[in-house]
């Protein structure tokens, strides 16, 4: 049973909480907790927020930064670097046949290599066929949620830190989730941290495989739920006036249909990567032409392909993932909600899971989450948004409240 008592949402600025709480939950999605009383005494303040496209990789830098990833730089985890690749050694290797090293044993070794020598962190996966990784850059080769760990834009980590604001941080490299909250516990006994940011990542491979299952998705929630509410009390016993704040980074869209793209595009007479480079990447395919008769053709092919649709300029720079360079592909094509690539560069054959996430924004099901014991003093819409929340709690919003409009849409 919950112990924390009913209350209004708290509007920023009517007090000055001495602990804010932010949790990150990936995965969470609105439509998953619609409907559901999910910590609702504790945090009355609830919306869903318009996430970006694509994945975590691109979604969480743009929450720390409130930037888009054009402007980060972090969108997928593979782009086109073949001067800066830190495996253009392999090209060397190019005579070998594909399946010499496309096979578990392969890319477990290249994994290997690049986390422990070629500083590509500890996240490194080698998720694009060996035979062309020397084409590719890493683009997450720094810890995220630490300062500077996000190349082109200031986080919410290089902030804290810049103004000597005492803070902890909990990720998934060491712990699980109940290990992160007891870790978290632990510490507000024993230190006077203003701010603690905790990365909750288990619910996103646990919708992958049961987001159809509402029975076990309310026993998961009921879980977080004791969790963070014993969170919250802890800290309310030391504190007295705490600020708790709960977001995800997208949702996750049921998978209805599974679709073989990369057999169409095989079956044409152009071939990798004398002709064309592609990544796929379960729910979006990128692709690099190397001659216009190879672009002509697999165009085509996208544009006549049940599964999905080719994303113009106009709407990637829309959806802030245009980038000039074409870094991330000369052509997006990106998969219809519930739509799955069937073997995929990052997920192989053998992955069949129940959801997804990496549509369009449009897409409900999409939608991220905010969850807050109190009420900003701005319009929270956009998960880009949740970084002015980060900055309220270093006192620099002083905004005056929005009117209902901040309300649930």
């Amino acid at each position: 049973m919950r112990t924390v008592q009913s209350r209004e949402p708290i509007t920023t600025g009517d007090q000055e909480p001495e602990l804010n709480i932010f949790v990150l939950i990936d995965a969470l999605g609105w439509e998953v907790i619609q409907g559901r009383r999910f910590l609702e005494d504790l945090l009355p303040y609830r919306r869903p927020l318009r996430t970006v496209l694509g994945f975590s990789s691109g979604a969480i830098p743009t929450i720390l930064t409130g930037r888009p990833p054009a402007e980060t730089g972090h969108w997928n985890l593979f782009y086109f670097d073949p001067k800066g690749s830190p495996f253009r050694w392999l090209r060397y290797l190019a005579f070998l046949p594909p399946w010499a090293m496309d096979h578990r044993v392969g890319r477990k070794l290249l994994k290997e290599l690049g986390r422990r020598f070629l500083g590509l962190g500890p996240l490194f996966e080698c998720c694009v066929k060996p035979s062309v990784l020397h084409y590719f850059n890493w683009v997450e080769r720094r810890n995220i949620y630490g300062p500077a760990g996000i190349s082109n834009s200031r986080s919410i980590f290089d902030e804290l830190v810049s103004k000597h604001i005492p803070h902890r941080v909990y990720t998934y490299h060491d712990m699980n989730d109940h290990q992160i909250v007891n870790r978290a516990l632990d510490d507000i006994t024993h230190d006077r941290a203003r701010v603690l940011f905790l990365y909750l990542s288990e619910m996103d491979m646990f919708l992958h495989t049961h987001v159809n299952d509402g029975a076990r998705i309310g026993q998961r929630l009921d879980e977080y739920e004791r969790d963070l509410t014993r969170l919250y009390n802890a800290a309310s016993a030391r504190c007295g006036s705490v600020s708790m704040t709960i977001f995800s980074d997208h949702g996750m869209t049921p998978v209805r249909e599974h679709y073989d793209l990369v057999r169409d595009v095989e079956a044409l007479p152009y071939h990798s990567p004398s002709d064309y480079l592609a990544v796929y990447d379960s729910t979006m395919a990128r692709f690099w032409f190397f001659g216009d008769k190879a672009r002509e053709a697999i165009e085509n092919i996208l544009s006549a392909s049940p599964c999905g649709r080719i994303l113009s300029d106009a709407e990637l720079s829309g959806l802030g993932v245009l980038f000039e360079d074409r870094r991330f592909g000369d052509l997006v094509f990106l998969l219809h909600p519930g739509w799955l690539i069937a073997a995929s560069d990052f997920n192989g054959p053998s992955w069949n899971p129940a959801g997804m996430h990496g549509y369009h924004p449009d897409d409900s099901y999409s939608d991220a989450v905010f969850l807050s014991t109190c009420r900003p003093a701005f319009r929270v819409a956009t998960i880009k948004d949740i970084y002015q929340c980060f900055k309220a709690a270093l006192n620099e919003s002083h905004e005056p409240p929005c009117s209902d409009e901040t309300g649930p849409r």
